[in-house]
């Protein structure tokens, strides 16, 4: 029987779902960290006098997200005490990650960066670890609010957790900049210490909200990793402490790789993999510089806030939602396509007013644009790998696909600074170079496009 297509209305009409409320709650959560770590760390370093090159390498700490999948069956099945119990096991991991980022937050604030700098990347760096950690849950958590039958309400979902996402990393900041330009302007010196303090206050606001996202108490996951194991234990013939260790590790870490492979074949699924890893790479390079271009050629920080963070998030909202229905609709192969050719078009427009010089109405353009394709992009690619994930290995499996995909967007584009010092500030050439980025990725996709086994390409 064919399923008769949805019209744009009814499409629209399952944004309305209370779960989808949640998981923008979630999304939120999970974008807020990277406000600390990406915007306010760079411009922070910047205005104390560190390099470009030294900008661009303190990214490095974004590395961690690449590799949260190696811890991710850890959170699967340990339960912190006092926590799980009072909250849930998916909620009590994230508040014990937020507990970490507030006192992360509180150590910034005593912090001077050009003395202390060695001290000021490792706290970055644990905030780092608690957001990667902290995702591993909060996307289990999204996946698992929806069933495993309901493709077009997982679209929605994914849409929802991008906006989310978007909100808690956009408004955060706008209140990062805005902030820390009013205790400039007031005459504090220490003005980006005293903001991290602002941020702390956020991150307590974000604990009390995730009070009303519910966890289902009821779930079978533990059951069949136990069976899991214990089918691993048959195979290795006895049961005692070593092997009982050897089935925990393969049925939890190797479990989820190996179905992934099974599912997709060995072809099919480094196929996927390839594209994952180079899907965004353009971006990253484009973005982890963006905010220092934009003081460079003469944007103040209340500018910033205002088109690259407030109009920006007006934005993204808008056309993440479209780019929703759009993939409920035309399917997340073809919108990633879209995407992937207004990623390239978007980096040229930074390049001309890299050339152009200083035009806010040419900079509100290119942020809008590169704002609408980050929406389309990153709503495609959620819902692909949502999509991809078996429910037996939720949190392990997608947290294993998302750090694929973190892998190239943070540890190459973590030489961006570096490209460009080796450009001599020649920020158009770097932008064109953003653009060529983005054609490898669609090459992989175009060769895989018709073998991926989801329920909607």
């Amino acid at each position: 029987m064919i399923e008769k297509k949805q019209s744009w209305t009814d499409s629209l009409l399952v944004y309305k779902d209370i779960r989808m409320l949640r998981i923008l709650l979630l999304g939120s959560i999970s974008g807020f960290p990277w406000v600390l770590i990406a915007s306010s760390l760079s411009l922070w370093l910047k205005e104390e006098g560190l390099s470009r090159s030294t900008i661009g390498w303190a990214g490095l700490i974004f590395g961690v997200y690449a590799f949260n999948y190696l811890w991710a069956p850890i959170i699967d099945r340990i339960q912190i005490p006092f926590l799980t119990k009072k909250l849930g096991h998916r909620r009590g991991w994230i508040v014990l990650m937020q507990i970490a980022i507030l006192l992360s937050l509180l150590v910034w604030s005593f912090i001077n960066p050009t003395q202390n700098l060695a001290l000021l990347i490792t706290v970055g760096l644990i905030i780092a670890i608690a957001s990667a950690t902290q995702d591993i849950t909060v996307d289990a958590l999204r996946i698992e609010q929806i069933n495993a039958n309901e493709g077009k309400a997982m679209a929605a979902g994914a849409a929802m957790a991008v906006v989310g996402w978007w909100t808690g990393y956009k408004l955060g900041g706008v209140i990062a900049l805005f902030t820390a330009e009013f205790f400039e302007n007031m005459g504090v010196i220490d003005y980006w210490q005293a903001t991290f303090l602002v941020l702390g206050v956020v991150v307590i606001l974000m604990n009390i909200a995730l009070m009303f996202v519910h966890e289902p108490i009821e779930t079978d996951r533990q059951a069949k990793q136990r069976e899991t194991d214990k089918l691993i234990e048959g195979k290795l013939g006895s049961s005692n402490i070593i092997t009982n260790f050897i089935a925990y590790i393969t049925g939890t870490i190797g479990g989820p790789i190996i179905s992934f492979f099974k599912k997709n074949g060995f072809a099919i699924a480094a196929g996927i993999l390839g594209f994952v890893f180079l899907f965004k790479i353009g971006e990253a390079f484009l973005g982890r510089m963006s905010i220092v271009f934009y003081k460079e050629i003469g944007f103040s920080k209340g500018q910033i806030a205002i088109y690259s963070k407030g109009l920006g998030w007006i934005t993204t909202v808008v056309f993440t939602l479209l780019g929703g229905v759009m993939a409920m609709r035309a399917g997340t192969i073809k919108t990633m396509f879209f995407a992937g050719g207004l990623m390239a078009l978007t980096n040229l427009l930074f390049a001309v007013l890299a050339w152009t010089g200083k035009s806010e109405l040419l900079f509100a353009i290119a942020v809008i644009a590169d704002d609408i394709t980050a929406a389309f992009a990153t709503v495609a690619f959620v819902a692909f790998i949502s999509l991809l994930v078996d429910r037996t290995y939720t949190a392990t499996q997608y947290a294993l696909l998302a750090s694929i995909g973190t892998a190239g967007r943070t540890t190459l584009a973590s030489s961006s600074g570096a490209l460009v010092d080796w450009l001599n500030g020649d920020w158009g050439t770097f932008f064109i170079l953003t653009t060529i980025m983005v054609i490898p990725s669609l090459i992989c996709l175009w060769f895989i496009r018709n073998k991926i086994k989801i329920g909607a390409k």
